[in-house]
This record gives C-alpha cells, sequence and structure tokens, in this order.
C-alpha cells in the first residue's frame, strides 16, 4: 500500500464497502458521541467521515489532537445505517472504521477556527492566509480560478490563438498609472519596471507577424485598491490580433464570455450579441461608463426644460430625471431612504413628485413646476400614473456619478432589478481627447495608441475633443472587465495625436522609440483587448471583494502580512545596486 494514502478523502462509495483503506488529510471536525468518536477528515478532493470506537490505542491519541493536524489512517470502509446517510456528502452513504493512525503533521492552536467559518478580520487572515485557503469558500474560489484559467486557454487555443510571453523587466509605458521600479545592478542609476500591461509587446508581436496572440499575463501597477482592484498585482486574458477590426474582436470575445460564464455561472444567464452603447450615450442614460444593465431603469436629461423654468434650484443646472414605474403609491419612506442614499453620494439632498391619476404632480417640488414644465415633463419622461421621478441637477459630472448610483439602487429597491443574470455590454465611441480642466492642455483620455476614428484627417480638420476613437470597454453586472482599442498602427498618426496632446517628435521618439520604428517597417492594422482574470472569477464567485478570489493578495495598504512584504533591504544590497534611502521626514507631534 503507498506510503500516506491508496485513495482520497472524496472518492470512496458505496462500492467501496469492506475494503481496507488509507487515507491522509486534515482533521476537520471531531465529536464523541458515548466514546465513540466520529471524525471529519478533509483533504483537497473531499471530506469523508471515520469512526473510532472506545477503549482502543487509536481513540486516545485521535481524541486529544488539536484541529487541523495532519494524519494517516488505516482502515476498513463500512456502509453507514440508512438513518445515518448524508445525502450532501459525495462519501455521505460510507464511513471508515479506523484501526491505526499516524501523525503527519502535528498542529498547535489555531488564531481561528477552519471549522466552522468563524468570523475574522481580514489583516488576521491574511496574516494566516494558508489556514483562510482551507476554508471551504475560499478554496472553492481559488479552484474556480484555476477551472477559469484552464477554461481561457482552452478557448483562446481552438479560435486559433498562440499563447506566448512578454518581459516582466521592460522600460516604463505610459498606461496611466505608478510603475514598480527595479533597480539595475549593472547600469548605476537606471530602473526597469514592472510592465502595467504587455501594451507595447503584444502590438510588437502584431508587427511581427503572429497574427493571434494571447496570455495570462501578469501585470503590476503601483495604485491604491479598492473592492474590485488588487495593489500591485493582476492577471488579465491579453488578447491582440491582426488585419481586424472593432467588430472582429468582440465576436471573439463574446463567444469566450458567453461559453465561460455559462459554463461557471451556476444557472445564471448570460446571453449575447452584448449591447453597444456610446459613451455619451452610456453617461447620459446610466451616469455611467460602467453601467449595471440589471437595473431596468434609465435617466432621461431633462435640462432644457427647466433651462429658463422659474424653478432657481433646476434653472441653468443639467437635470436628470429618473422615472421610476409603480412606485407613486410608496410610503413617505421610500422617498426618504432614496434621499438618504443620493446624500450618501455626495447630493445635497433628491427631489421627486409622483405623477397621479390625470398626470397631476405631488410631492416636495410639484409646487414649483408650472402647468407648461408638467406638460413638458410627462411627454418627455413618457410619464405614466403610478410613476415616481427622482431628479438631481447640478455639473454634469456630479450629476451622473450620484444619479447613476441612484438609478441601480432605485431599480433594487422598487424591484426593477434582475437578480442571478449576467448583463455584458460594450461602450463603445470614447472621446480620443479630453481637456484638463486646471491647465486647459488637451491630453488622451484613454489609451494613447488607439486609432482615431477618421484617421489622420480627423486629427488634422476636427475639433480635438469632437474626435472619437476606436476604442471599447467591456462591461458586466456594473464592473469594468476591460478596456481595449483598435490601435494606431501608422507613424503619421501617432506624431499627429501626440502633438495635439503636447508631445513633440522628439518626445515620441523618445519615449516610444520602439514602438514607433516598428511601424516604419510595415505594421498591420490590430487590436485587442485584455479582460481582468481576478474580475471575471469575482463575477463568478459573486464575491464583492477581489481579494476574495486571490490566493495571496496584498492588503489595502499594498503589504503582504504573511511573507512580511515589502521589506528593508540591508546597506550591503542597496550599495550593489547603488542606492540609498531617504525616507520623508517624521511627522511633527500634534
Amino acid at each position: 500500500m503507498h506510503r500516506y494514502r491508496s485513495h482520497t478523502c472524496g472518492e470512496l462509495r458505496a462500492a467501496d464497502v469492506d475494503t481496507d483503506v488509507r487515507l491522509s488529510g486534515w482533521l476537520h471536525n471531531r465529536r464523541n458521541l458515548g466514546g465513540i468518536l466520529f471524525i471529519d477528515l478533509r483533504d483537497h478532493h473531499g471530506l469523508v467521515q471515520l469512526v473510532v470506537r472506545p477503549d482502543t490505542d487509536v481513540n486516545e491519541k485521535l481524541s486529544h489532537l488539536t484541529k487541523e493536524t495532519v494524519v494517516r489512517v488505516d482502515g476498513k470502509v463500512l456502509a453507514r445505517g440508512a438513518d445515518n446517510v448524508n445525502p450532501e456528502l459525495p462519501t455521505g452513504e460510507i464511513e471508515v472504521e479506523v484501526t491505526d493512525v499516524e501523525v503527519l503533521g502535528a498542529a498547535e492552536h489555531l488564531p481561528f477556527t477552519v471549522f466552522p467559518e468563524d468570523g475574522v478580520n481580514e489583516e488576521r487572515r491574511l496574516e494566516y492566509r494558508f489556514l483562510d485557503l482551507r476554508r471551504e469558500r475560499m478554496h472553492r474560489n481559488i479552484m474556480l480560478r484555476s477551472a477559469v484559467v484552464a477554461t481561457l486557454r482552452e478557448e483562446m487555443t481552438a479560435l486559433g490563438f498562440n499563447e506566448m510571453t512578454t518581459p516582466i523587466l521592460s522600460a516604463t509605458s505610459p498606461e496611466g498609472a505608478r510603475d514598480f521600479l527595479v533597480p539595475s545592478r549593472l547600469h548605476a542609476g537606471r530602473f526597469y519596471a514592472l510592465p502595467q500591461a504587455p501594451q507595447q509587446f503584444k502590438q510588437l508581436l502584431m508587427i511581427a507577424g503572429f497574427d493571434r496572440y494571447f496570455q495570462i499575463a501578469p501585470c503590476f501597477r503601483d495604485e491604491d485598491a479598492r473592492a474590485d482592484r488588487s495593489p500591485g498585482e493582476f492577471y488579465q486574458l491579453d488578447v491582440e490580433m491582426s488585419f481586424v477590426e472593432q467588430e472582429d474582436v468582440f465576436q471573439v470575445i463574446e463567444k469566450v464570455m458567453t461559453d465561460l460564464f455559462n459554463k461557471f455561472g451556476n444557472g445564471r444567464e448570460c446571453t449575447s450579441p452584448f449591447p453597444r452603447i456610446p459613451y455619451r450615450e452610456a453617461m447620459l442614460r446610466y451616469g455611467s461608463d460602467k453601467p449595471d444593465l440589471r437595473a431596468q431603469l434609465e435617466l432621461v436629461d431633462v435640462s432644457h426644460i427647466f433651462a429658463d423654468s422659474g424653478f432657481k434650484a433646476f434653472a441653468g443646472k443639467h437635470v436628470r430625471a429618473l422615472p421610476v414605474p409603480d412606485t407613486a403609491g410608496q410610503s413617505r419612506k421610500f422617498f426618504d431612504g432614496m434621499g438618504e442614499f443620493a446624500v450618501e453620494q455626495g447630493a445635497k439632498g433628491l427631489a421627486w413628485v409622483r405623477i397621479g391619476d390625470n398626470n397631476e404632480l405631488t410631492g416636495p417640488i410639484a409646487k414649483f413646476l408650472t402647468e407648461q414644465d408638467v406638460e413638458k415633463l410627462i411627454a418627455e419622461l413618457g410619464g405614466k400614473p403610478g410613476t415616481s421621478v427622482f431628479f438631481g441637477a447640478g455639473e454634469f459630472d456630479e450629476v451622473s456619478k450620484i444619479m447613476g448610483a441612484v438609478r441601480v439602487e432605485a431599480a433594487r429597491r422598487a424591484g426593477h432589478f434582475e437578480e442571478n443574470v449576467f448583463r455584458f455590454c460594450w461602450i463603445v465611441d470614447f472621446p480620443m481627447f479630453e481637456k484638463n480642466e486646471d491647465t486647459g492642455q488637451i491630453e488622451f483620455s484613454h489609451n494613447p495608441f488607439s486609432m482615431p476614428q477618421g484617421g489622420l484627417e480627423a486629427l488634422e480638420t476636427k475639433d480635438p475633443l469632437d474626435i472619437l476613437a476606436w476604442q471599447y470597454d467591456i462591461v458586466c453586472n456594473g464592473v469594468e472587465l476591460s478596456s481595449g482599442a483598435i490601435r494606431n498602427h501608422e507613424p503619421a498618426v501617432m506624431y499627429k495625436a501626440f502633438e495635439i496632446a503636447g508631445y513633440s517628435n522628439e518626445d515620441v521618439e523618445n519615449e516610444f522609440g520602439g514602438m514607433l520604428r516598428a511601424f516604419k517597417f510595415g505594421a498591420p492594422p490590430h487590436g485587442g483587448i485584455a479582460p481582468g482574470v481576478d474580475r471575471i472569477v469575482m463575477l463568478l464567485a459573486d464575491e464583492p471583494n477581489i481579494r476574495e478570489t486571490i490566493a495571496f493578495p496584498l492588503n489595502g495598504n499594498a503589504q503582504d502580512l504573511l511573507m512580511g512584504a515589502p521589506s528593508e533591504v540591508d546597506e550591503a544590497r542597496l550599495k550593489e545596486l547603488h542606492l540609498s534611502i531617504r525616507k520623508p521626514a517624521a511627522k511633527p507631534a500634534k
């Protein structure tokens, strides 16, 4: 018999009754019923119940072992009595009577329990992440991640893509976040950068003639944590294709995402094709370029109705209305609750009215609206009796942010929200440029390597703020999974686009010399995208925080509490790397 096991803890069935077996695993749980020990033994594959008779050496030994001790047991498979079968457990028809036990790995007193999963703060969980990963939910999430990655590889390979790797040590890139820098020992005062994304390398692969590339790519960005963003590193399905237009990229990614989410979504609906929503339309209708389409409500721009209105609170401001059907009969608590929610989002309050049977309006602001205001408003909204209307007024961006959140929350509270579905969409037609409000400078609004719609002619003849780019985002349930673009592959277009953003030709050649040089030697039209693996798994696992789907994440302060990173480096190592440390001055005591 094998030194440690003849079977795994999850594979024994009724057909194995009367078989002598050897199992190894963790002591998951223990119950003493009248001197008879019942022990749940757990390994990666599952859980099996052990039974230990009283007055035996085995009973004495197992009754005193700490939970999570690793043991090897020998025994015989027995059929459970009909009353003791556990239908929720794959091994629930049998148990193993233990005849011998060996301790393989003793466990000290646990800082928190693995079974049952008690509440414990995140810092403690990350400090003992190896224990946290033994919990059923965390183990399931990590195995889901493994299966997702394997499926992505299978899908991309079946679609004719070739998996390739790109460098980890590289030069800085213009992705928009801070780089992680690595000092060079051989080149004093110079630094490598960990890639924020393989953007330039995957484009170079297209220029080199490889046609269809993919990679489960590690990316590194020195940015703050959020619920849907882990600080430090993340992984993405990095994709690039030659001789394609935007729709070609969409068709590939829609198939991959639809197959993936239908396979791992536990019956939650995912359908294609995904809607294509222009950026400006998304901001007006949903208040966000990451719209959650499960919310079956839309915002309406009613600024023109109140442009010259006598209602001073709205006059001259951007005004967005949210009609919510079948809510006029709601109690005042519903409306007050929505107002409180809006204030939490940064609003000063939330105006509202109800539409009655004869199109009369009631509510706090109804008395300020003229008959003409009411008539125009109901016509614009297609308002029906029984509908409530919430309003936000102010600057465009502020109103969009607040009313976008109100839209989703109102849909949830009023029953206009689809549960247990995945609703994807593409956000398209992003502006190529935007104006910096502080400096007035024209800047790139998205990826600087994107192809402007209209090419060089558009750059030379249009107002930069009117130029759209072949850029797109894929969004699912209000979570942005990725940005992508059809790339600019023409040197003249690149020079002109960067000139508009304030770069000289010399700047472009200094910062992007490798890419620019490649464009001058025959570059094909190409485009790509890179959906985030961490966010995909977060959605599939229905987890609110991305760290719940990563085996060893950094905490919110970008620290690895288990391994002690970032750590200090001794003087000898700093000298070898030609570095000295200059720490910030201590803050004066208050």
